[in-house]
């Protein structure tokens, strides 16, 4: 902060839903925001919503929130619990099994891991909304601006400015610049020119959500195989009928190499053949969810890649630094990409709050994230705390009959408590 009496500004170059939780957290602590994206905006992305929140479209359709982040970054603090909750589903448990179904691990989730905050997933479309109407009530109608891609960052004196490739807001200027706007980072690629492209891991991932029966009491979320062919099933909102919840699906599949280069660009919203993903989904089984019916139901489907970045050395450049996506772009293993960034965002909120010069509180942020954040991207590589099945499928690539005879509880644990801790999503 600045010391002048009038609020200091950040200026937060955005893609994602986590740029309006930045916001949040920054008008919260008494810094003034205004927040552009590149994108055209809730509602007009290609992924629609199938039961209640229609209209509300998103490419990618989940978002989860594990209780570490909540509770630290404030859902409860900006008043938003009661929001998150209405538009989205308390997971109450998890399981990790082989993709034949057997059960490998098993764990309460959020309030019911004892916890004192639920993890929440939500359809990322009414997320995005919820933060977004959240956001327009408290700063304003224009403190979010759609549609401007950053062109050009200078430091000017005292601050910063940013150009756009876009005659609508030739510039913006503030304090300070976050630059949050995902893994197709401007801000970034201005700061380190020569990185390239994303790294794809060799995995393709085909997706979609739709209304379906509830399984398991309906907040259940099951993991079905390992890196090289995985399957994804919960719930994510309320359905449009009783006994219906809106399932999110997802299908994960080898078809490259780790480090080949890319088959398309990771866009979120790219429609994909049912045909082709239905072929992929038989080669799991579940006995309480029909996935088949469940895919073949599901009016809109997507692929894309799996990419990520390499950690960075530092993210701050004087008056400029990156946050979620744009800083730490990580393979979405153990539901931790929003989690992380919405860390971030309590981390840098709280640095700039304590006051003096902006530059040394982004030096400071960083200092405090970027180790932890460069941990979780690697150990997402390897499979993050799906690991496990991995490891059992090594041992079991046909299944097995007694998980003893296969792997120990002992094993299991490590993996799983160990990227829990690392990710500082602990009680």
């Amino acid at each position: 902060m600045t010391g002048d009496p009038a609020p200091s500004r950040a200026a937060l170059p955005s893609g994602a839903s986590s740029g309006q939780a930045r916001g949040h957290a920054r008008r919260d602590r008494r810094w003034g925001c205004r927040r552009t994206d590149h994108g055209p905006g809730p509602g007009a992305g290609r992924d629609r919503v199938h039961g209640p929140g229609a209209g509300v479209r998103r490419g990618r359709a989940r978002c989860r929130v594990q209780p570490a982040a909540a509770r630290r970054a404030g859902a409860r603090r900006l008043g938003l619990a009661a929001e998150l909750a209405d538009v989205g589903i308390a997971t109450t448990d998890l399981t990790y099994a082989h993709r034949l179904g057997q059960p490998i691990l098993h764990r309460p989730c959020g309030v019911a891991a004892g916890f004192s905050f639920p993890q929440v997933a939500g359809h990322r479309g009414r997320v995005h909304r919820m933060l977004t109407d959240a956001v327009r009530a408290r700063l304003g109608s224009d403190a979010i601006r759609t549609r401007h891609r950053v062109a050009g960052v200078e430091h000017s004196d005292g601050g910063v400015r940013v150009r756009f490739a876009d005659d609508a807001l030739p510039e913006a200027t503030g304090d300070v610049l976050v630059g949050a706007d995902g893994i197709h980072s401007a801000v970034r690629a201005g700061l380190f020119p020569g990185e390239g492209p994303p790294r794809w891991n060799g995995v393709s991932m085909w997706r979609g959500a739709t209304d379906w029966p509830a399984f398991r009491g309906g907040r259940s979320m099951v993991v079905a195989g390992g890196n090289a062919a995985k399957l994804v099933v919960y719930p994510v909102g309320a359905g449009s009928a009783p006994g219906t919840v809106l399932t999110n699906w997802a299908v994960c599949i080898a078809t490259g190499a780790d480090g080949d280069p890319a088959p398309q660009r990771q866009d979120w919203s790219r429609p994909a053949d049912r045909d082709e993903t239905l072929a992929h989904a038989r080669r799991f089984h579940l006995d309480d969810v029909d996935h088949l019916a469940l895919v073949a139901a599901t009016p809109e489907i997507f692929e894309f890649p799996m990419c990520d970045r390499d950690p960075l050395p530092r993210w701050s450049h004087g008056r400029v630094t990156l946050l979620g996506d744009a800083a730490h772009p990580m393979v979405p293993m153990g539901s931790n990409g929003a989690g992380q960034a919405i860390l971030d965002a309590e981390s840098l909120a709280r640095h700039l709050a304590a006051g003096g010069d902006p530059a040394a509180a982004l030096a400071a942020y960083e200092a405090e994230r970027l180790p932890m954040t460069a941990d979780v991207v690697l150990r997402n590589r390897v499979g993050g705390p799906e690991r496990v099945i991995d490891e059992v499928e090594r041992r079991a690539p046909d299944g097995f009959d007694d998980l003893d005879a296969v792997i120990t509880g002992g094993e299991l644990e490590e993996i799983f408590a160990g990227y829990h801790r690392a990710s500082g999503n602990t009680r």
